[in-house]
């Protein structure tokens, strides 16, 4: 699951353990990253912390030992490339390098060598096999990269940075919890901003979701395909995904379309800009009446939103509730899209 400056302590230390405990740390509280014994102080709020919510001392010393800032982290944190507010890139460039034909032929062999599991889970969960291989080919290209970078180093270094410091500090917390859940110490690598696994969980989503798909005791996401696939099902399930529905379909979309009508009005309280770009609800039947006619089969009472990613002309898609499931995984229409249409191509 493609995510993701703090506190000085030049302040008294119980002052500051009092700002940690509340709901947030205030800008002026941030710390140099520059010092390590700054970093080392910092370590010990988060110990501090991980023993208020339960985690034994033999997991917090295990964990906190030992461990260094990673400025390589921080770097890579500071060049992610953002977009333009108003000028969204181009879609199809960005659907070329992420549905390629390796891509397809990975997910289609994955499938193939899955036979024997995903139909129980298809069961158990309601998620379509192609839509949980489509994922793990999105996020780790079958799990053939899945970081080495050691996850309590980059959780507590980000956390210390501060840019986002709620939610580092309590994914390192959670990363704690997992280990005093049993998940061995020399297991936990991955991304430089805090996810692993073949599904790219961050902790707290691992201690929510993560799945024994195969009865072994170990929900390991690692190396275990069941346990990945099981896993990524469990969690669009517990997202709200709508047994039976697709997840959207393309479109084609009459020249005269009046758009200016289509305009919706709702606030989303999640990915806001993301929703922003999608058209009022309305039945399938109803956007037939309309002139835009499905490219492949989907019932006419099901609800859909009109979306061009690039605008009119180049390409038009009707999404249904499960396309906004897929968009709890990654808070980007391109990403949603991108899995959507890599599933059906898994699937042909």
């Amino acid at each position: 699951m493609k995510l993701l400056r703090l506190l000085r302590l030049t302040v008294p230390v119980a002052a500051v353990l009092a700002a940690f405990s509340a709901p947030g740390i205030p800008a002026e509280a941030q710390v140099e990253p520059q010092s390590e014994q700054s970093f080392d102080g910092y370590l010990q709020l988060l110990a501090a912390r991980a023993r208020g919510e339960g985690v034994s001392e033999a997991t917090i010393n295990q964990m906190i030992s030992g461990l260094t800032f990673n400025p390589r982290v921080i770097a890579l944190d500071q060049a992610q490339p953002g977009s333009t507010p108003g000028s969204p890139p181009a879609f199809w460039p960005y659907y070329r390098d992420h549905v390629d034909a390796a891509r397809i032929s990975g997910g289609q062999r994955t499938l193939r060598d899955s036979a024997a599991l995903l139909p129980r889970i298809e069961a158990q969960y309601g998620v379509p096999g192609k839509v949980i291989v489509a994922i793990w080919g999105h996020e780790t290209n079958y799990g053939s990269y899945k970081g080495d970078f050691d996850l309590a180093r980059s959780l507590a270094t980000l956390a210390y940075e501060g840019r986002r410091r709620d939610l580092f500090a309590s994914e390192f917390v959670a990363l704690l919890k997992m280990v005093d859940r049993g998940v061995p110490r020399q297991r936990l690598v991955g991304s430089w901003a805090g996810a692993f696994g073949n599904p790219q969980f961050l902790p707290s989503v691992y201690l929510r979701v993560a799945r024994d798909g195969d009865g072994d005791g170990d929900a390991d996401i690692w190396n275990d395909r069941a346990d990945t696939l099981a896993s990524i099902a469990n969690y669009f399930s517990d997202a709200g995904w709508r047994r039976g529905e697709p997840w959207g379909v393309k479109a084609s979309v009459p020249a005269a379309l009046d758009r200016s009508l289509l305009t919706s009005r709702l606030s989303a309280p999640s990915c806001p800009r993301v929703h922003a770009r999608h058209s009022v609800w309305k039945t399938v039947g109803e956007w037939r009446g309309l002139g835009i006619t499905p490219q492949t089969a989907i019932g006419d009472s099901t609800l859909a939103v009109l979306f061009e990613p690039d605008g009119p002309g180049n390409g038009a898609f009707l999404l249904t509730g499960n396309y906004r499931v897929i968009l709890q995984y990654n808070c980007s229409n391109y990403y949603a899209l991108s899995v959507g249409l890599l599933a059906d191509e898994i699937a042909r």
